[in-house]
């Protein structure tokens, strides 16, 4: 008599990154594979992208365009045909862009959707601003959120705005990433950094409209020589920002390096005196933002040079672990970077270790763990 087997379960885990630096979309599919699931990941290939290696399968596309109507467009079309040709008995969509087909194909095939919202969509600079985007957008997240069952977030505060808008369950799992074992150890005279520098880092995807950099670089001529700015990564106001550099001579004082995998880029962010995250506060998605450098800056034990931004603000008063502009005039962060350099790194080194004891993957994940059991076990 032969033994039934049951069939392992697939999910197919969406985004339109290229997944190589998305760590919450790893973590959410290593999540799901510690669920006993089968996990497809599918994102798209850049020319850019970085070659990657993941313990679950992975499925990049080359897309007709990398940005802009067409990609979208065609990053839509080519989602919902795969996910229609593949079977799958879950889906997960990471972000209001990778949505609609999964919502259309949860409906087709009677399977249970997660929805997962790294941001305030709507509310970003490159969407709030650019009417035809907007109207575009908003109607397709007024269509489908109220249709879905309960949605993940990466914060309190924009959990509360979906839950007040759409009336839908939301809850949150913030951007606290495990330390990678493999960090290497890099010496800052590597990129030619003496004792007496203090050095600032920007880090991450989304070196973006908005992120505070160019302010940051115009602040540079009112800060002694010995301060300096590493640049890693990549995102649309990179071309200005190169612009920038050269046009204020800072080429001598701002290093840029493409982007790197994450536990690289921890090995360079060690080195450095502050971590910079300095979102403008006038578009909503940066206003109420909280990025994972965050967390990266405080397990690194950096303190952070951070903006008026609500969740942002927050951490830094509460452990001591940063000083916080008072404006995105170069003034005002000269000030603060001075402020920094003045007080030392020890004057927050208890702040944080406090918040890197609090704020861990550990704690975190059993939020995550919770959500794709309400998700996905029935």
């Amino acid at each position: 008599m032969r033994k039934s087997m049951t069939r392992q379960k697939t999910i197919i885990v969406s985004a339109t990154s290229d997944l190589t630096t998305d760590q919450r979309v790893h973590k959410t599919c290593m999540e799901l594979q510690h669920a006993g699931y089968r996990v497809v990941c599918v994102g798209r290939r850049l020319k850019s992208s970085l070659a990657i290696t993941r313990p679950y399968k992975v499925v990049r596309f080359r897309l007709p365009a990398e940005r802009g109507i067409f990609f979208y467009a065609s990053y839509q079309i080519w989602l919902f045909l795969y996910l229609l040709t593949h079977r799958a008995d879950g889906l997960w969509s990471n972000d209001l862009d990778t949505l609609l087909p999964n919502w259309l194909i949860s409906k087709v095939k009677d399977i249970p959707l997660a929805y997962d919202s790294h941001e305030y969509y709507c509310g970003s600079p490159e969407v709030l601003y650019r009417p035809l985007r907007y109207k575009v957008w908003k109607s397709l997240e007024n269509f489908l959120l109220p249709r879905l069952s309960n949605i993940l977030t990466v914060n309190a505060s924009i959990a509360r705005i979906y839950s007040d808008e759409y009336g839908v369950n939301t809850t949150y799992v913030r951007n606290i990433s495990p330390l990678p074992t493999d960090i290497p150890k890099i010496k800052r005279t590597k990129l030619g950094y003496t004792p007496q520098d203090f050095v600032l880092i920007a880090q991450g995807r989304g070196l973006n409209v908005g992120r505070g950099l160019e302010e940051l670089l115009e602040a540079f001529p009112l800060l002694p020589t010995n301060v300096k700015l590493l640049i890693i990564g990549s995102g649309n106001a990179l071309e200005a920002i190169l612009k920038k550099i050269q046009f204020l001579h800072l080429h001598e004082r701002v290093k840029h390096l493409q982007p790197l995998p994450y536990a690289e880029m921890l090995g360079y962010t060690r080195i450095a005196d502050a971590g910079i995250s300095l979102d403008k506060t006038d578009a909503p998605n940066y206003l109420y933002s909280l990025p994972n450098k965050i967390f990266d800056f405080i397990h690194c034990s950096i303190p952070i040079l951070g903006s008026q931004a609500i969740e942002v603000k927050y951490l830094i008063e509460h452990y001591q672990i940063g000083e916080i502009i008072e404006s995105h005039r170069p003034e005002d962060i000269a000030s603060a970077v001075n402020a920094l350099m003045q007080k030392g790194k020890s004057y927050y080194l208890p702040g944080l270790q406090k918040a890197s004891a609090e704020l861990r993957w550990e704690v975190e994940v059993k939020k995550l763990r919770d959500f794709i059991a309400k998700n996905f076990s029935h």
